[in-house]
């Protein structure tokens, strides 16, 4: 890894905070979004009406709170890049080394993401190659190697320029009989070359693939984007209340490129967008400028343990939540005692089956068993 410009390590202590957001990020992937439909199932009115559409995917142009949270966790793997790559290299580790390990884990994430998809399923035909951690895979690769081969500016320049020529791409590149520029589900260039290239099934709108081939390149950057809040946390150069700040005012800046540059490219989270990139980037960085100010600035940690349980073993959940009914351990003990809570059995019935999930997790924590590839 290159040492020009490279910030020494602000601390050896852990930074809770990132653990945390990780953990409350994976919180409603794992089923919390579950929850607040529930209370909008009890309690019908236009708060909760609001509330519940926030945790709905926009169709196409916009952006609500769950579009969000796949943005949040690639960038929080780019935030853990320059703590986990620097410690392997005050290890001891050489620069081959760091490369088998990165390529190792591109490897390890990527298979994962098959098998997630149904690859033991041994069906070819209903196999999706794309996938969610089949694109943090390539984005932790990608980024892991500008790092290593290119100083802290020279990364935000690569990031920069990512959103740059994937806008110009777009926008430019035309569509065999549709023409350059148009951004509709049915004729974006993102999603004609998924339908060209890739085989088998898409997911989830029928023209193109969420993470298809073109629009993981802006997805990088959003991994770019928290490697360089991660460099920003190690800088010894500043104070923590001056890094909450330097984070809050780039998430700030950052939301204001976005929403300016959204008149000519809107904020598409099925293709991400580069404006997209900014204006979940922006959002990113100022939560965990906040969870860095309270747990690891502020010092008040104990309510963040719940997430930090969830974020030490945010793939072993994502996994587990896809071939592991947590409900059905959770009747065992509560099917009897739901009709008691009448009205607000919903909400119950949620709360219980996440809380069930994080006893799992719990257990692990406990045995010191973490799934790190």
């Amino acid at each position: 890894m290159t040492n020009e410009n490279q910030s020494k390590p602000f601390t050896a202590k852990r930074i809770a905070s990132i653990d945390a957001l990780r953990g409350f990020d994976m919180f409603w992937i794992a089923g919390g979004e579950e929850i607040i439909h529930a209370i909008y199932k009890v309690w019908p009115n236009t708060t909760t009406a609001a509330l519940d559409a926030q945790f709905e995917h926009v169709p196409w142009i916009g952006f609500h709170f769950y579009d969000l949270i796949f943005a949040l966790f690639v960038f929080m793997v780019g935030v853990v890049l320059p703590f986990s790559l620097t410690r392997r290299m005050e290890e001891g580790a050489n620069r081959g080394q760091l490369y088998r390990h990165t390529v190792q884990r591109f490897i390890l994430l990527f298979l994962f993401g098959l098998i997630y998809n149904g690859l033991l399923d041994f069906n070819i035909h209903t196999l999706r190659i794309p996938g969610v951690l089949q694109r943090i895979a390539i984005c932790y690769l990608v980024a892991a190697l500008v790092m290593m081969n290119a100083s802290i500016r020279g990364q935000a320049i690569v990031a920069g320029s990512i959103l740059v020529v994937y806008w110009l791409i777009m926008k430019l590149v035309p569509v065999p009989g549709v023409g350059a520029g148009v951004l509709t589900p049915e004729n974006n260039l993102a999603g004609y070359l998924d339908r060209l290239i890739i085989p088998l099934r898409f997911c989830c709108y029928t023209f193109g693939d969420n993470e298809g081939l073109l629009s993981t390149l802006p997805a990088i950057s959003t991994c770019l984007l928290g490697v360089l809040a991660g460099h920003w946390l190690r800088s010894a150069k500043y104070t923590p209340n001056r890094k909450v700040l330097g984070l809050a005012a780039a998430g700030l800046a950052s939301l204001v490129v976005a929403w300016v540059w959204s008149f000519n490219f809107p904020i598409i989270k099925n293709i991400w967008s580069s404006t997209f990139v900014l204006w979940a980037g922006g959002w990113s960085m100022l939560l965990l400028a906040l969870f860095y100010w309270i747990i690891d600035v502020r010092g008040y940690q104990r309510w963040s343990f719940y997430f930090k349980v969830i974020g030490m073993n945010s793939i072993t959940i994502y996994l587990a939540d896809r071939f592991f009914d947590f409900g059905n351990i959770t009747k065992v003990f509560l099917h009897g005692l739901l009709p008691v809570f009448g009205h607000y059995r919903p909400i119950v019935w949620e709360c219980s089956v996440i809380f069930t999930a994080w006893l799992f997790l719990y257990f692990l924590y406990r045995q010191k068993i973490f799934l790190r590839v």
